[in-house]
Order: structure tokens, then sequence, then C-alpha cells
């Protein structure tokens, strides 16, 4: 798979806890608050600044081309303010080329605009090889994984398997619907609404092919905490 990041771009702002960025989409202000209590580091993608200073928080960047950002010369005084220009990116790519982080959080990137929501999820394919990123709406929570997954889940919880190209699943335990050996994929068969058994869930592909493992919101520092034992 050929990288939309352009070439010279590097890695800008480093986190040794979790990273949230924030984008212009709709975000839960109970959320912010919540990432607030738990130190997490949040960084907006440009738009995002204005979700965010709505809120009454300030991050620790505001990163992207800066076409959506209210009061530039006012959010220049209270933090870091990162101009970058390509176009080649939106603006949740940007931020993603320019963080690093044990696990990273994305809010405000889906449901607001169509387009914006399928980019986000082209974003995860790209990152997922060597980032864990968790896409985080109103309602789920989505994790771009690459290779196996194992947790543990309740009896008749929802567990979604969206394939985000092509994949071949060799076998999965702990689902109600099993999907051994069974071919997923973004334009025919889907793996949406599979519940939990109750007890250990894995989901084995057959490659490393990305694919998103989606969840009820309620789950998602479970998934961090899953995400930073497996590092």
């Amino acid at each position: 798979m050929q990288s939309p990041i352009p070439s010279g771009e590097k890695t800008l702002l480093s986190f040794s806890r979790p990273l949230a960025i924030v984008g212009g989409g709709t975000v839960d202000a109970g959320l912010l608050r919540d990432l607030v209590e738990r130190n997490v580091a949040l960084v907006a993608a440009d738009g995002g600044g204005n979700t965010l200073g709505t809120a009454g928080l300030v991050p620790e960047a505001i990163l992207g081309d800066l076409d959506s950002l209210d009061d530039l010369a006012g959010w220049a005084e209270r933090t870091r303010v990162i101009h970058i220009p390509e176009q080649i990116t939106t603006d949740f790519q940007k931020a993603l080329y320019s963080t690093a982080a044990p696990v990273t959080l994305a809010l405000g990137m889906t449901g607001k605009r169509l387009d914006h929501t399928l980019a986000a999820l082209g974003a995860l394919l790209e990152v997922a090889p060597h980032r864990q990123v968790i896409l985080v709406d109103e309602t789920d929570v989505a994790l771009a994984v690459s290779g196996s997954f194992a947790f543990d889940a309740s009896a008749k919880e929802r567990i979604s398997i969206h394939p985000l190209v092509p994949i071949v699943f060799e076998r999965t335990e702990g689902l109600f619907y099993p999907m051994n050996g069974l071919l997923l994929d973004p334009a025919g068969r889907l793996g949406t609404s599979n519940e939990g058994l109750g007890g250990r869930v894995e989901i084995v592909p057959k490659d490393d092919t990305p694919w998103l493992l989606i969840l009820g919101r309620e789950r998602l520092w479970d998934l961090v905490e899953l995400c930073l034992e497996q590092r």
C-alpha cells in the first residue's frame, strides 16, 4: 500500500501517555472532561480547536492547514499552533503523521460529514499496521486492528467486525456467528452485529490485513487498557 504521507514529513509531537486527536465533528463534552480527568493528551486537528475552545479546554497543540480554525491569533497566544499547508492529506492524517503515542483516540472525525467519515476510515487503514487508533463517536468505538485480537465480552454483547478491504478470517472463538475461513469484503459480506457468547473472544485473520473491531462506546476504556497491555 502506498502511503499518502508526503515525503520528508516527521513526527513533531511524541507522548508517553494516551493521546486524543479532536476533529471538528460532533464530540461529547462529557467525554472531553473524562479525557482531561484521565490525563489524556489533547491535540486538535484544525477545526477541532473550535470544539475544544467551546468546551473551555486548551489542547497541547493545534495542527492542520488551519482553514477551519477560528481566532488563529488568539490560539497562538495560548498553545502551539502548527501550520501544515500540504493538501495531499486530511487534517486527521496530518495529526496522525505528526504525533506518536502508545494509544490514540480520535474524536469528532465521524458523523458530521460523510466524506470526513470515509476519509477517517481510510486513515485508519493506513496506520493500523504500526499504530493503535480508536475511532470514537456518540455510540461506538472502532479499533483498527492489524492481525489477531482477543478480549472478554458479555453474553449477547454487540460485536461488529468490519473489513476495511477484503480479508479472510482463519478462525474466531466466543462469537455467536463463527467466522472460520470466512471472507469479508466492504463491497460484499460484512461482519455487522455479531454477538459475544460470554467470556473470551478471539479473532484471528489469515494475515495482517487491517480490519475494524466495533464495540459500544461503554467499552472505550477497556479497549484503551487492552491496547496498552498489548504494546
